[in-house]
């Protein structure tokens, strides 16, 4: 007579189980910004961990961060937008324009605020439309923007740098609350209003599922390109408030504005927890993501280092952002 046995199923350790999950993804961002710091404090001196400094780094970070915020819905839904560095040039200049021609001076500073939000909303809404009706690749629909846009803006400013004259605006925009600058109160407005978006209504649990099954979302009864459309809606007016932001930080518009932005915000997102082939990832670790590229920023140039290491440096950890995401999403079960 033989006896079978089994092997027990090895179950999880409690410490990976922790990371595995939203809290223990979140204590591993927070753990890479306390690293962050420190290495700061160590190499940057005494004028890198004062709270000037940090409110320096905050204030930096809320033009990336409310881009970051609309990309996030898109990265969710499996997509991805390339634009958004040439759109905020695109918005503005035609922002500033308004303010140059004495549009503005006319009636008030507000109007260059909606030109602004309506332009990045408008060419977001042309990224969904061609995107979700047009049945065009998001790669080439947003890079398509992205060059389109760019060359506009150049053609309106005349390859310029149009200054804003009106100080009611400047005066408005760069006013402190509590002391802490207007910018970083509107990119946590943002966040937050995001994250409600996400992870409170249907349209939020909606975007999720396309990006986790698409054939299941529809089968389910989700309008799927109507949804498309308005995510690309929002990732464009979230460029336009980051426009406003950017046109209150520089008092001018410029072909040049957001170079490289689109880089910086997808590289965010993921960095964030977001997974790239979407269905996964939260507002919360966005924010994370945005402070950590942002305070990354601040190291380097409170160590005058040039931009070429900055962008090596940035270019690894998105490698191996990138890398840890695959590893943890082919684990089974997830």
């Amino acid at each position: 007579m033989s006896t079978q046995t089994t092997e027990p199923t090895q179950a999880p350790s409690a410490l990976r189980r922790f990371f595995s999950g939203g809290v223990g993804r979140n204590a591993g961002l927070v753990l890479a910004l306390i690293v962050l710091f420190v290495v700061g404090a160590i190499t940057g001196g005494e004028n890198f961990a004062n709270f000037d400094n940090m409110l320096v780094v905050l204030r930096q970070a809320s033009v990336l961060g409310v881009v970051a915020v609309g990309m996030t819905f898109v990265i969710l839904t499996a997509g991805i937008d390339l634009s958004v560095g040439a759109v905020l040039a695109l918005a503005s200049v035609v922002a500033t324009i308004a303010a140059v021609q004495d549009i503005v001076a006319q009636s008030h500073w507000i109007v260059m605020v909606v030109l602004a939000l309506a332009t990045g909303a408008a060419a977001g809404l042309v990224n969904g439309v061609v995107i979700a009706y047009g049945k065009v690749v998001a790669f080439i629909a947003t890079l398509a923007m992205m060059v389109g846009a760019r060359g506009l803006a150049e053609v309106i400013s005349d390859n310029g740098t149009l200054i804003i004259r009106d100080q009611d605006f400047v005066r408005a925009m760069n006013v402190d609350i509590l002391g802490v600058d207007l910018s970083i109160w509107i990119f946590a407005l943002v966040a937050v209003a995001g994250w409600v978006v996400l992870n409170r209504t249907t349209f939020g649990r909606r975007t999720i599922a396309i990006g986790g099954n698409l054939e299941a979302a529809r089968l389910s009864g989700i309008k799927v390109k109507r949804h498309t459309m308005w995510i690309y809606t929002i990732a464009g007016l979230c460029v336009g408030i980051g426009t406003v932001l950017m046109i209150a930080r520089t008092t001018a518009g410029t072909s040049t504005h957001g170079t490289l932005l689109e880089l910086d915000a997808i590289a965010a997102v993921v960095v964030g927890g977001t997974l790239l082939s979407g269905g996964r990832g939260t507002m919360v670790g966005t924010v994370f993501g945005v402070l950590i590229f942002s305070l990354l920023t601040n190291v380097f140039v409170q160590n005058n280092l040039p931009s070429s290491t900055q962008s090596v440096v940035k270019g690894i950890i998105i490698v191996v952002a990138v890398l840890l995401q695959q590893r943890f999403a082919s684990r089974p079960g997830r």
